[in-house]
């Protein structure tokens, strides 16, 4: 049975409460993952820094980056001192780069607004940049034991199917009604809070997987409606797809005495704020901006495909090499175009901020 009516769906999760909870910590205890590092410690620095890195990324390829992070930034007062330069070279590669420069910006608040410290209510850390309702559901329960639910994709899909809600959860209106289920269930110890949220992740990380979900092993398998029904793959319904698109852009690799030259991308974007190498919009710009002795220089690298969340990305490398007079005379065409570029060493790259596919194509 599927609950398509919000009092229904409220009815559903007063039956199951506090059962519900019940179970998941127990589960938790047992089953659950213990080994991310910022599980060992109830520190909203950590908890907010892998809330934000988890963002549309996998758990295996944040742990590294959790761990540099940590060692380059112990604590909010060192990322909030920090340039921001220095947080999008250790953020490259990651993706979504905006969360980069939120991230900066919210320990600045942190550390000017409110002493250092997080606040401490779900309500409060929603003020701060970058931190949605969910991030700070998550910080205020690991933390600071608040009887709030975090509402995250693993967790729509966790409470959609043990509570049968089949409504299209791209309509705003059926979203807050699951979020106000959600409520509902929430354990009555505000103690067991950290174990809970722990456990919703953990279930839909492992267990209540997007397809050939093991609901044999799951602690909610007899209560769940969507295995009841006998297709929880179905849970949870979102009819709004994210339109992709292709964009296609010519790299000019200009070096110049173990140098190479790049540009700083703009404040909005895909790769806010770092630094790329020059990108045309044809290989006929790049011919045109090189004129024809250069061009027939020109070593045309294959063409490299940069898959994002909405857009494949194809880029065309196009490498030369200079000498003093060649290296004048294009900088000073490059800087008519887009002042700002400089000549960094090829040795030094590492050191910069550089979106993925360019670090490999540099740096390797």
């Amino acid at each position: 049975m599927s609950w398509s009516d919000p009092e229904h769906l409220l009815q559903r999760a007063q039956q199951v409460s506090p059962d519900l909870a019940e179970r998941l910590v127990a589960w938790q205890h047992q089953d659950g993952r213990h080994h991310l590092p910022w599980q060992k410690l109830r520190d909203p620095y950590r908890v907010w820094l892998s809330e934000i890195m988890l963002q549309q990324t996998q758990v295996t390829t944040v742990l590294g980056y959790f761990e540099r992070f940590l060692q380059r930034f112990p604590d909010v007062q060192a990322l909030a001192a920090a340039p921001l330069v220095d947080v999008l070279t250790l953020w490259a590669g990651l993706g979504y780069y905006s969360r980069a420069r939120n991230l900066h910006r919210c320990a600045q608040d942190v550390v000017n607004l409110h002493g250092g410290r997080f606040p401490s209510s779900c309500e409060a850390l929603q003020t701060l940049p970058g931190i949605g309702p969910s991030t700070a559901a998550a910080i205020a329960s690991f933390c600071f034991d608040e009887r709030v639910s975090i509402m995250d994709g693993n967790v729509r899909r966790v409470l959609s199917r043990v509570l049968g809600w089949g409504e299209d959860l791209s309509v705003r209106a059926h979203e807050r009604s699951l979020i106000a289920a959600a409520q509902v269930v929430l354990p009555l110890r505000a103690d067991v809070m950290p174990s809970y949220t722990q456990g919703l992740m953990d279930l839909g990380a492992t267990l209540c997987t997007p397809r050939k979900p093991s609901c044999l092993m799951c602690p909610w398998s007899d209560l769940c409606v969507a295995r009841q029904v006998g297709d929880p793959e179905r849970y949870p319904v979102k009819s709004r797809k994210l339109k992709r698109s292709e964009r296609e852009n010519w790299w000019l690799w200009p070096e110049w005495r173990e140098q190479v030259w790049l540009q700083q991308m703009p404040d909005k974007g895909v790769w806010a704020g770092l630094w790329t190498l020059p990108l045309l919009d044809s290989d006929e710009a790049v011919s045109a901006l090189l004129g024809t002795t250069l061009d027939a220089r020109v070593e045309r690298q294959p063409r490299m495909k940069h898959v994002l969340t909405h857009l494949d990305w194809w880029l065309h490398p196009r490498r030369v090499v200079l000498d003093d007079a060649e290296a004048a005379a294009l900088e000073a065409a490059l800087r008519a175009q887009a002042p700002g570029g400089r000549w960094v060493p090829l040795a030094d790259l590492a050191n910069w901020g550089l979106p993925a596919p360019l670090r490999r194509l540099l740096v390797g």
